[in-house]
């Protein structure tokens, strides 16, 4: 199987799995509060990625273990965080659409941090995949209808963090295998995320509640797949085609997200179709050039 098959599967597994993140995260919110949710989901994706990291740890640089705690805060914690707080206010598909503005912050912290070059071609990739992302947001009406956009703010800021942690794991942290930094990022970041859920009260909690469980369980699902397993399969797209390619998994999310809703019952016609063909175009000619 060649290297374009390979970058191509390992992106369609990617969106399934982050384009799922959004709907786990509203059943989490049924019972648990946003912090509660972001930090089941980091401890559960450290607990399960602890073997990993006990085993490969003294194989990190010193000097690089910094760099990979941060690579864990502002990469999957901080935007748990900041994605479950939006999510208390906005539908989750309106979440994961605007999570497509990832590839835009990309291009402008890898510009202004990391000295990165990116061609015209690539930027006009991203414009056409971002312009079907944000036609597919207005050709579903409903998603727009009694949302509190004050709350799509944290939304961006998660973005932000995502373009700024893909140009740093790309520059500073190409050469640690993706396993290795994920699994030590993630079980780093877990301590912090079991002292939110002390001070939260979660373990006072009535845990054997079945709503509660549901919840709990959404959140470790999320955890476990949306965040340990995923996480290592993004940074190795990173590794194998290019930080932008890997970043515009982001667009395919919403095409998750409409399945989701089809399978919930909303309607999906041509407009829809219309919308992701303009998406994968772009996505296509990002990678093509």
């Amino acid at each position: 199987m060649n290297k374009f098959v390979i970058n191509w599967l390992l992106f369609i597994v990617l969106s399934l799995i982050w384009g799922s993140s959004f709907i786990l995260m509203k059943i989490g919110l049924q019972q648990l509060s946003p912090y509660q949710v972001a930090a089941v989901r980091v401890v559960s994706s450290g607990l399960i990625l602890l073997p990993v990291t006990l085993k490969y740890i003294s194989d990190i640089p010193p000097k690089k273990l910094l760099l990979v705690f941060l690579s864990g805060s502002i990469g999957s914690l901080i935007p748990g965080f900041l994605f479950c707080i939006a999510e208390e206010k906005i539908d989750s598909s309106l979440a994961g659409t605007l999570n497509s503005l990832t590839p835009v912050f990309v291009i402008i912290t890898g510009v202004v941090f990391f000295n990165v070059h990116t061609s015209s071609n690539k930027v006009i990739g991203i414009v056409i995949a971002f312009t079907g992302s944000i036609l597919l947001l207005f050709s579903k009406p409903h998603l727009l209808v009694n949302q509190n956009f004050l709350s799509i703010f944290p939304v961006i800021l998660a973005t932000v963090l995502y373009g700024f942690n893909v140009n740093m794991v790309s520059k500073k942290l190409l050469h640690i295998p993706s396993l290795h930094i994920t699994a030590i990022a993630l079980t780093f970041n877990a301590i912090p995320a079991l002292f939110v859920l002390i001070f939260t009260g979660y373990f006072s909690m009535p845990l054997t509640n079945i709503k509660i469980l549901t919840s709990t369980g959404a959140s470790v699902i999320l955890g476990i797949a949306g965040t340990a397993i995923a996480t290592v399969l993004f940074y190795i797209l990173v590794k194998r085609a290019s930080v932008l390619f890997a970043s515009m998994v982001t667009y395919a999310i919403p095409f998750v997200a409409i399945f989701w809703g089809v399978f919930y019952g909303e309607s999906f016609g041509l407009q829809q179709a219309f919308c992701m063909l303009i998406i994968l175009a772009g996505v296509y000619f990002t990678n093509k050039i």
